[in-house]
């Protein structure tokens, strides 16, 4: 795996003043731990040498070795042959967030709850193979379509149209994933320094995108009761950002749904500081109680300017790398040159599938919303009843539950999970701007039979996850997450 290095001076500036009131090697174990839960120090960075962080802090380097030593023992650094220590975020260096589980984990019966994506669509086989059978027709061509296939910019068309939003196909273009299409939009519009507001807790590859583009993320909060549209304005304001970015239809990962009087609100905000919305609408028709007929409009119907991507990623199957642009008409020429920079086109079999999926569409969202609703109703029964303490909102749609735990030990659970094979993402690596060690995220997207048995490991988990937060933490201070 690549791993990044993080020089002794940089450490320095993130670790800030080191906790008084214990010894110096626990107090800068415990700086790193929290900083590696804030998601600001990610899984594989390599470590300063023990001589240049002892330099750099003025500790001396026995200091730094036995702190080194105490994140090796709570399972927050690897040694690397030849390359020192190297952080390990414990849950981060398995599962769909780090690597793909091995074939002799999953014969093992590892579960993965890092990824918040389902299985295929029964229909996926029968839409691949309608794919090949269309290919000759596209051969004699260069298979290049820097906006999409015709007949694909159309069909995600006519879904606008039918949930009210008039769009048109030249409206759209089709890319390798909503990342992708929010990586060609963050190119175009987004300039080094740029403030871009969005929420926290969000995506993390929606984080690390902005972040690639060299934005500056001012970030106002959410949680699975809604946003705080005070602290929203009030951002706005203050920050005067060249982009919003939002997540409005089951927020990932709260699962929370804003309303059409909240989105004309906002919408209202946002255009009076001139920041450009963009809306990720991945899960957006993943409704579960009630029909679509009950689902706000779309939040581009509150403003002109506003940018949405979507994805088939969590509608149909994640295999298929297809996602899509709304844009403005003015914006679509500049959105597919700017794409053009990236790459040329996404695969044509993957278009020819969707394409035929959405013509099939009915069918294939029906079995995809009854098999989430039982996920979903399975996993928050065994919560409340083997979970008491842990506390959560039964969210309506979308992929994910978001829970609170009755204290800040979210780290220290997911690697006591992954010692009862059972894989987890540390709430941190969702926050923009640090913290959430008090939360936890869990995707209902596997088979609802699983669920028990996932309940049953994170009942053990929670029970010594606690336990060393009792025995471990809390005597080395507050500070330690």
């Amino acid at each position: 795996m690549a791993w990044t290095r993080i020089s002794p001076d940089r450490l320095v500036d993130l670790l800030g003043e080191l906790p008084g009131g214990v010894p110096a090697y626990q107090g800068l174990a415990a700086r790193v731990r929290r900083l590696a839960a804030e998601g600001r120090l990610v899984d594989g960075t390599q470590l300063p040498s023990e001589r240049a962080l002892a330099t750099a802090l003025g500790l001396s380097r026995t200091t730094i070795t036995r702190a080194y030593a105490a994140l090796a023992e709570t399972g927050y650094a690897r040694a690397r042959h030849g390359s020192g220590t190297v952080l390990a975020v414990p849950g981060t260096s398995r599962g769909a967030l780090g690597r793909l589980i091995t074939a002799r984990e999953a014969a093992e019966g590892v579960i993965d709850l890092t990824c918040a994506a389902p299985a295929a669509v029964p229909d996926t086989h029968a839409a691949l193979g309608w794919a090949v059978e269309q290919v000759p027709a596209q051969v004699r061509g260069s298979g290049y379509y820097p906006a999409g296939l015709p007949a694909l910019r159309a069909r995600v068309a006519a879904r606008y149209e039918s949930r009210g939003l008039s769009t048109s196909p030249d409206q759209v273009v089709i890319t390798t994933g909503a990342l992708a299409g929010l990586a060609v939009v963050s190119r175009l519009l987004v300039s080094p320094g740029d403030r871009v507001l969005t929420e926290s807790p969000s995506y993390p590859n929606a984080i690390a995108a902005l972040r690639a583009a060299r934005a500056r993320v001012i970030a106002h909060g959410v949680d699975a009761q809604g946003w705080d549209l005070t602290a929203l304005e009030t951002a706005a304001r203050r920050a005067s950002p060249r982009l919003a970015l939002l997540m409005p239809d089951f927020h990932n990962p709260t699962g929370a749904l804003m309303d059409d009087e909240d989105r004309a609100r906002v919408a209202a905000t946002l255009r009076r500081v001139g920041a450009t919305v963009v809306v990720d609408e991945s899960s957006a028709e993943l409704v579960l109680d009630g029909s679509e007929a009950d689902l706000p409009r779309p939040f581009a119907a509150h403003g002109h300017e506003v940018v949405t991507v979507g994805s088939a990623s969590k509608l149909l199957w994640g295999g298929l790398r297809i996602g899509w642009i709304r844009a403005p008409r003015r914006l679509v020429p500049a959105l597919v040159e700017a794409r053009a920079t990236m790459d040329l086109g996404s695969s044509v079999v993957d278009q020819l599938a969707v394409t035929y999926l959405f013509d099939h569409l009915a069918g294939a969202m029906a079995d995809r919303r009854d098999a989430l609703r039982r996920s979903r109703d399975t996993l928050v029964t065994q919560l409340g009843e083997r979970l008491p303490a842990w506390s959560f909102t039964r969210p309506a749609g979308g992929l994910n539950l978001w829970c609170r735990l009755p204290g800040g030990y979210g780290p220290a659970l997911a690697a006591a999970a992954e010692q009862q094979g059972l894989l987890l993402v540390p709430a941190g690596r969702f926050a923009a701007d640090g913290g959430l060690e008090a939360y936890q995220r869990l995707p209902f997207t596997l088979e609802a039979e699983v669920y028990p048995e996932a309940v049953r490991r994170l009942v053990l988990a929670d029970s010594r996850a606690r336990g060393f937060r009792a025995a471990v933490v809390d005597a080395r201070g507050p500070l330690i997450a």
